[in-house]
């Protein structure tokens, strides 16, 4: 990402070529990067560019006419870049999936062109009356090269701020034009951790770290002094100690650079220099160490997955009851009947299936009323809902099922 030297570089090479020349045309390759619809921007054309200045990363070009100055704003994000070209092609540019965003073409057939890599589009580009209304302009911290910015305004700065020196260095609303590259490079040459706390600075330290931020930016500054826009990446490169050379022994003690990586950014650091010797702690790295270590991982508890969803583990519980109360509620069942029986459903203990008179010494026809009791259904294999034996029927003589007859009571 351009930063506050390569966007003052810039600044200082568009003075030289751009300053004083007359828009031919303005072009947006894609719909995303123009933020703003009121003035167009073929209100640019026949304006004269008069300056050229630097807010924070940002850069600003005024185009001047008769009814007023235009200015002409844009910030390079993370991916962006300006492309100067001394003659550039008359035909119109077309949205497409290419890397060209937006194009100045100027009277002399020179120009430049913005581009943006990658699939995040950031780059943005805005045409105001009043530098104020572009919404990170007038949010801008103080700058770290003004004359103002003194020791007393640094300390200002940090006194009660519960947040780690690297994100204060970083955050534009508090200090203009620091990024990742040159918050590392800073706290490098100040050597204070990434993570101190600001509110933990002493007077000594506040001091220490002013004199870091002023000599690294202006160095930074005079080595990108002069060179064209196409070769400020590449010095850039070259002059960072710390940033970017992960694995690389430090410039001041020998030690091995260490990283620490978040979600879409990392930071650099040496542990002699800046920590003691002590690294910082970092969560992707920590992770592997923990994988390819022999040691046996415990494994996860059981958490809800949303706000109204029970855990897994009652999940789980409440089917292993449902499953146990189905089992007893089957095994508790009368048994079917088997296929082969044909009367009515019995019951596996004893079933009445009908009166009947039971044989003996006590039955005549001249006799009293003969005595009758109920029939216990034996299934002739033993078991209810077994089939029969070959060679068993179905039903005995005297409308018993496998029974056999008893004395009379």
């Amino acid at each position: 990402m351009p930063e506050l030297p390569e966007v003052e570089a810039l600044a200082v090479f568009l003075r030289e070529h751009a300053k004083g020349r007359v828009v031919a045309r303005a072009d947006a390759a894609s719909f995303a990067v123009l933020k703003t619809f009121d003035p167009p921007l073929s209100a640019l054309t026949g304006r004269s560019i008069t300056d050229v200045a630097r807010h924070g990363k940002f850069l600003d070009l005024t185009a001047s006419g008769p009814d007023g100055d235009l200015h002409l704003v844009f910030h390079l994000a993370r991916a962006g870049w300006l492309r100067w070209r001394a003659d550039i092609p008359d035909k119109p540019v077309k949205p497409g999936k290419s890397p060209l965003a937006f194009r100045l073409v100027l009277d002399n057939g020179a120009g430049f062109d913005l581009t943006e890599a990658g699939t995040q589009k950031r780059l943005a580009v805005y045409l105001v009356k009043d530098v104020a209304d572009v919404p990170g302009v007038a949010t801008l911290g103080p700058e770290p090269l003004a004359d103002d910015f003194d020791v007393n305004a640094l300390a200002a700065i940090l006194k009660g701020r519960r947040t780690q020196i690297k994100g204060v260095l970083r955050d534009q609303h508090i200090i203009a034009g620091i990024g990742n590259a040159y918050s590392d490079e800073v706290l490098h040459a100040a050597k204070m951790s990434p993570f101190k706390l600001a509110s933990s600075f002493t007077p000594d330290e506040v001091a220490t770290l002013h004199a870091a931020i002023v000599t690294t930016l202006r160095d930074a500054v005079e080595r990108s002094a002069g060179l064209a826009a196409a070769d400020l990446k590449g010095e850039k490169k070259t002059g960072l100690r710390v940033h970017a050379k992960t694995g690389q022994p430090c410039p001041v003690c020998g030690d091995t650079i260490r990283e620490v990586s978040f979600a879409d950014s990392s930071l650099q650091y040496c542990a002699t220099c800046q920590t003691g010797g002590k690294p910082l702690a970092d969560r992707r790295l920590s992770r592997l160490l923990k994988l390819s270590s022999g040691r046996k991982r415990r494994p996860p508890r059981c958490r809800p997955r949303g706000r109204h969803a029970s855990p897994p583990c009652m999940k789980n519980r409440r089917h292993a009851t449902r499953m146990r109360r189905t089992i007893q509620t089957e095994m508790s069942a009368p048994a079917a009947r088997p296929r082969w029986f044909t009367g009515p459903s019995p019951s596996p203990q004893t079933t009445p299936i009908r009166s009947h008179s039971v044989p003996g010494d006590c039955d005549s026809a001249d006799g009293p009323a003969r005595q009758t009791r109920p029939t216990v259904w034996r299934p002739a294999c033993g078991y209810p809902g077994n089939p029969p034996e070959s060679g068993t029927p179905a039903a005995l003589p005297g409308g018993m099922a496998g029974g056999e007859p008893g004395n009379c009571a």
